[in-house]
């Protein structure tokens, strides 16, 4: 948007100027620092503060949020400058609605602010500290699953004296809940966001692993009071938040008649599954549809074989017919099929206990036909030797066992080879070469699958000789462009 001006800045003494239902729907002067979060970024400010802002304003409860940034001054100082304000852009089929949140109240840096973050983590008005981080930020073996005490930035904290900051998110929070449980604070649930597969077990593992191999001489103290008043509940998070585009910032700009340097971008689907075993008090997320169960593993297993099995199939058979995006893919006459189908295949795998796998297929057949999402299909595609080791062959694997048709898996399958040859359009992937050495000319079709599918590690799959096959035979109508179902 032109204005010919400047705008003026989004913060607190610019709020009033806002249209009634742009404004945050708390106060933000009336929360206090109930909550710590561990990555400010997009996500956290797209799906957790804005569900812990609703379920505040729903229940009259002052929730705010503490952001700790584990690296990025840059958050730290755009937070503050705008009074911890920012807008959130959602992206919607008939355009983009925007409003403000108010519910973070504070912005600190790990390092610079530690001894701020670790009052915090002490305050017994503190019950909640959730993590976004990425799934590096927890720095785990690949052998053992618990912290890697050798990786050189854990073992720089576990060697660090008293009063040097940390530079680990798990040193940190297990240096400062150690305070805590020696000043005998109140008991705390601390809360996973991030995209693994048992979050909160892998949480309590690293932060437990950290305080055993500190030199602390009551370690063991610590750890017996962690084990009463601690909860590391699992979680399940689940929106589409893209990088923020001018698209989006112009949007905040024309909607609020204010800057805003944070705005962040989402989908309009939102869900949150979580754990229900709190140690504390909690936000009532589930005044704004969050949902609390006793196991969280059905829900995970929907979503990783569900909705990212579909992503990834839809990503290689829409690349492989000359789609661009997800809502591309889609508006074909496979897409919707391709979608439904999956899901109807691999729902047998799906345990009892999660959602319905053939209401969870529409839902995801309305988001994925969002065109203002513009979803990359390479961005979904990159990186398959890794994802579909995880998101399609598990499944794979226990329909064949079973003796089940799995011609749906068998389709992305070929996709998917078809994207590995010598000369096909560039996707990133740490394989990439091994993969196209797999093509060697002279090779039958069923060879080449079953030794591209020995490259990503499924031996047992390649030794598979009708499912090579099947593959195989999919393959000159995907190179004619065809999708056939």
């Amino acid at each position: 948007m032109s204005t010919g001006h400047a705008l003026p800045r989004l913060d607190r003494t610019t709020l009033s100027r806002l249209a009634p239902g742009l404004g945050p729907a708390v106060d933000p002067a009336g929360l206090l620092p109930r909550v710590v979060h561990f990555g400010p970024g997009a996500f956290h400010r797209a799906h957790q503060a804005l569900c812990t802002e609703n379920a505040a304003a729903v229940s009259g409860e002052p929730w705010g949020i503490t952001a700790v940034a584990p690296r990025s001054t840059a958050t730290v100082r755009a937070l503050r400058e705008q009074d911890c304000l920012y807008s959130v852009v959602e992206r919607r089929p008939d355009g983009p609605a925007c409003r403000v949140v108010g519910t973070v109240v504070g912005a600190l840096a790990m390092g610079p602010d530690a001894e701020a973050v670790d009052a915090l983590l002490a305050d017994p008005r503190v019950s909640v500290v959730t993590l976004t981080v990425t799934e590096k930020g927890y720095h785990r073996s690949a052998v053992t699953g618990g912290l890697d005490t050798a990786a050189g930035p854990v073992a720089t904290d576990l060697a660090a004296p008293p009063g040097v900051p940390l530079t680990t998110v798990v040193g940190r929070l297990a240096t400062g809940l150690a305070a805590r449980m020696r000043s005998g604070a109140a008991p705390v649930s601390v809360v996973s966001c991030d995209n693994m597969a048992g979050n909160g077990a892998v949480l309590a593992r690293v932060v437990r692993d950290f305080v055993r191999a500190s030199a602390w001489p009551d370690r063991e103290t610590v750890l017996a009071r962690l084990d009463d008043a601690v909860a590391f509940p699992s979680t399940v998070v689940d929106r589409i938040v893209p990088a923020t585009s001018d698209a989006d910032r112009s949007a905040a700009r024309a909607a609020l008649g204010l800057d805003d340097a944070l705005t962040v971008a989402g989908e309009p689907y939102r869900s949150w599954v979580l754990e229900d075993s709190f140690a504390a008090p909690r936000p009532p997320w589930e005044r704004d549809g969050a949902l609390f169960v006793p196991d969280v593993g059905p829900y995970q297993l929907t979503k990783l074989r569900l909705l990212n099995g579909s992503h990834s199939a839809l990503a290689h058979l829409g690349l492989a017919t000359g789609s661009a995006t997800v809502a591309e893919a889609m508006a074909t006459q496979w897409g919707e099929r391709l979608v439904r189908a999956l899901c109807a295949e691999v729902a047998p795998t799906l345990p009892a206990g999660g959602p319905d796998p053939e209401a969870y297929a529409g839902e995801l057949v309305a988001r994925f036909r969002n065109p203002a999402m513009r979803h990359t299909l390479r961005q979904i595609g990159s990186d398959a030797s890794l994802k579909i080791t995880e998101r399609w062959l598990p499944a794979l694997r226990e329909l064949r066992a079973r003796g089940a048709d799995t011609p749906v898996l068998a389709l992305a399958l070929a996709a998917w080879a078809l994207g590995t040859r010598p000369g096909a359009p560039g996707r990133q992937d740490p394989a990439t070469e091994a993969l196209a050495a797999c093509w060697s000319a002279g090779d039958r079709p069923a060879g080449t699958v079953g030794a591209l599918l020995r490259t990503v590690g499924a031996t047992d799959l390649a030794d598979d000789t009708a499912l090579t096959a099947t593959v195989a035979d999919r393959l000159p109508a995907l190179r004619a462009g065809r999708v056939e179902i």
